[in-house]
């Protein structure tokens, strides 16, 4: 069976649908906003409004329907403060009819149609009939239904099976309410695949009754940095798991909602927390603690019997746990290192005739394969365990790129694509200075939403094998629920729509989605609105004025901003191009359409000194290798500032600096854990020497390695945030300036904050 949608099965649906009778009158034109879009929609005459009296009837005796007309029947009392009551009775009276019809075909597949008359949604499972149920409720939710649900005929089926999310709960542990509310907008987006990530090298997170010690040991972690803002205090450790009965109401709550849990539990890498508990079972051979290290820690399983023992109890507790078809056993990132010492694994690969250490995590997961197999289940793993052979039957996961997607399909192993860093909602999804901290690579809402799931590269006769994509979220940067819902809304969207939707408008996606960021807000998420929110740049311009710009993401909606320190309004003036202000002056601004604000207002105060003034976000890294905006564990003012750095190379450029009568620079500095497992990478964090213990800040011109202008002594600022004076000579015209921290980083680091000339 193809797993996505071919148009040649939307015009079956078509078929199978009953085409409601057309009334007269006059089509209601209204743009709708529904995401992820249906395979087909057609615009009818007549609008359907509901009242107290409105029922939702369903036929006698149809336990499916009953149990989508209740969630139906609270999603309507939330949205309209109204309960209608749920009758079984014939369909056609009058009300939103509910019906299980065989001739529908496709599972997840509904028709619904609206008229003046009433709603009919029908499908021929109960999963579509929730879909179906989704869609009405968008429309009820819709500005365009103030007069009543506008008449439509929607035939619709998704493109893809597998609509996923990944969650990591091991670096950052998340409650259960927040998972059920995530839960409750991946079906709201259709989504049915939530890959939970619950072991790692920062912590196990699920308890296994046969093995206490991995969450009595494994589930906490020494306090480093940002966490203690979560612990209180560096001398608190940082700890939680899910019991079973809690992974299990979970799992339940998910189901009600037609998304399939997939556990992961990683193997035969990032088992650093494992083997803190149960050391027998490492490779290496010495005692380890629960990692506070982001990154890739060298700790491994082991390969005798006793570890796959181990192992194979695990899962059968996770499978009784977890009634998923897949269970996900990572596979990547497995430094090498300890299998290479370790006489035993080396003894074990010369019995079996294995000559290479990817090879022999092939035969690991193979033999995990063929366990999952004897109980009825399916591996499924990350690109690496292509490395190695692998079972005809595991299914890959793709996320270095989509490489490893087009070799699995093309070898005939089902596919499911979350490339890096595409698909990583860790990646901030904008430049603005109000971003929260994380990995500032610019996945923005469109980057998603241009993702095609099928590469080009896939034969057409394998394209079958692709399953369908995910988001994925780790949280190593992503300590609360708050900054976990910025990162995921509305990217989630995007997501959504391309793997639901058969074909792609990024116009009328951007479109429909202020009424969707209504849904979020209505919801209690707060979503970003960096695709809206309007950036403000400036510059110096003749006579002590400033030049400004403003933008926005997304280019939608009309920008309207204040010279006055107001807030701007549908009426204030449009921005139209660049212009002057006179200093000091504070510009806000924001994004409209037609009255209603779009995002935040954003503002900024330009004055004479902000003008010869940037920040970390503003300056360039000197490379590339990791950047990273980190947040410092000590608050100033009542907030943790944020700092960029690129960790291999602690080193910014501020281009194009005028310094003509420009004599003294000051910069602000902090010191920050350097909590980093590099592995090999390692080798290429760059060292400067340094004239002292605690280094120094170096002030080129032009280059890193031109003319030093200045040397600014980092012992001044008493290993914390402080702000270091430091003269330049004079100079004329326009220079690149050079920051850069002499010294290596570890076990703490030098960042820049901001570069204040004067």
């Amino acid at each position: 069976m193809r797993r996505f949608l071919l148009l040649a099965m939307a015009a079956g649906l078509s078929a199978c649908a009953t085409q409601p009778k057309q009334e007269a009158g006059p089509i209601d034109s209204t743009p709708l906003s529904l995401i992820p879009m249906p395979a087909q929609l057609q615009r009818m005459p007549g609008h359907f409004r509901i009242d107290a009296d409105t029922k939702i009837v369903i036929a006698p005796g149809d336990a499916q329907a009953k149990r989508v007309a209740a969630q139906l029947q609270g999603w309507i009392r939330q949205a309209r403060g109204i309960t209608l009551a749920v009758v079984e009775g014939k369909a056609g009276g009058g009300g939103i009819d509910l019906v299980t019809q065989a001739s529908i075909k496709g599972r997840e597949a509904y028709t619904l149609d609206v008229t003046s008359n009433g709603v009919r949604i029908a499908a021929n499972d109960e999963t579509g009939l929730f879909y179906g149920a989704v869609t009405y409720w968008q429309l009820l939710t819709d500005p365009a239904a103030r007069n009543g649900v506008p008449g439509v005929h929607i035939v619709d089926a998704p493109r893809f099976e597998w609509r996923g999310l990944m969650l990591d709960s091991s670096r950052h542990f998340q409650s259960v309410s927040d998972i059920e509310h995530l839960l409750d907008q991946m079906a709201m987006h259709k989504l049915n695949t939530f890959h939970w990530h619950l072991t790692d090298d920062q912590g196990w997170r699920l308890q296994i009754e046969k093995y206490p010690k991995l969450t009595e040991t494994g589930s906490c972690r020494k306090t480093v940095g940002p966490d203690v803002a979560l612990t209180g205090s560096v001398d608190k450790p940082y700890c939680g798991f899910y019991t079973q009965e809690e992974a299990k109401q979970i799992v339940a709550y998910a189901a009600e909602r037609h998304i399939t849990v997939v556990p992961e539990i990683e193997m035969p890498g990032h088992a650093q927390a494992a083997v803190a508990s149960y050391p027998k079972f490492g490779a290496g051979g010495k005692k380890l603690s629960v990692s506070s290290d982001w990154g890739v820690n060298t700790a491994l399983y082991n390969v005798d019997d006793g570890t796959f023992t181990f192992l194979q109890d695990v899962l059968d507790e996770v499978m009784a746990i977890f009634p998923s078809t897949y269970i996900h056993v990572g596979g990547d990132e497995a430094a090498k290192d300890e299998w290479e010492r370790s006489k035993t694994v080396q003894a074990k690969m010369k019995s079996l005739g294995i000559d290479d250490e990817e090879k022999m995590q092939g035969w690991f997961i193979a033999r995990i394969g063929g366990y999952l197999e004897q109980h009825g289940r399916r591996l499924i793993g990350w690109d690496e365990i292509l490395d190695g052979k692998v079972p005809a039957s595991a299914t890959v996961m793709s996320w270095r790129g989509t490489e490893g997607a087009i070799k699995a399909a093309n070898a005939g192993h089902d596919v499911v694509l979350a490339p890096s860093p595409t698909l990583y909602l860790d990646r901030l999804q904008s430049t603005l200075p109000d971003e929260p901290p994380g990995r500032p690579a610019g996945q923005t809402l469109k980057t998603i939403y241009d993702f095609e799931p099928v590469p080009a590269a896939i034969a057409p006769e394998k394209a079958q094998h692709v399953l369908g994509a995910e988001v994925t979220l780790f949280t190593e940067y992503l300590p609360n629920w708050y900054r976990t819902q910025h990162a995921i809304f509305p990217r989630v969207a995007a997501l959504a729509e391309r793997t639901w939707s058969s074909t792609a408008d990024w116009n009328g996606f951007v479109a429909r989605l202020p009424v969707q960021m209504s849904r979020y807000r209505a919801a209690g998420i707060v979503p970003s609105d960096g695709v809206f929110a309007v950036a403000i740049a400036t510059e110096s311009a003749p006579d002590r004025k400033a030049k400004v710009t403003l933008s926005n993401q997304s280019g939608y909606g009309t920008i309207r901003y204040t010279t006055d320190g107001t807030a701007p309004t549908s009426q204030s003036t449009t921005y139209d191009g660049p212009f002057e202000v006179a200093l000091p002056t504070t510009v806000r601004a924001n994004a409209f359409d037609g009255g209603f604000g779009l995002a935040g207002p954003r503002d900024r105060e330009i004055v004479a000194k902000s003008l010869l003034r940037r920040s970390s976000d503003e300056l360039d890294t000197c490379s590339d290798k990791l950047v990273l905006r980190l947040e410092s564990p000590t608050a100033t003012d009542g907030q943790r500032p944020v700092y960029k750095v690129d960790i291999m190379d602690t080193c910014w450029v501020w281009k194009g600096v005028k310094l003509d009568g420009h004599y003294g620079v000051a910069v602000t500095v902090d010191r920050l854990p350097y909590n980093y497992a590099l592995w090999k990478d390692a080798k290429a964090v760059v060292s400067r020497k340094a004239r002292s213990a605690a280094g120094e800040l170096e002030v080129h011109q032009d280059t890193c390695d031109g003319p030093k202008l200045t040397t600014i002594p980092l012992a001044k600022a008493k290993d914390g945030r402080a702000t270091l004076d430091g003269i330049l000579p004079k100079r004329e015209g326009t220079h690149d300036l050079c920051f850069v921290v002499t010294g290596k980083p570890g076990p703490k680091m030098w960042v820049l904050g901001d570069v204040q000339l004067r």
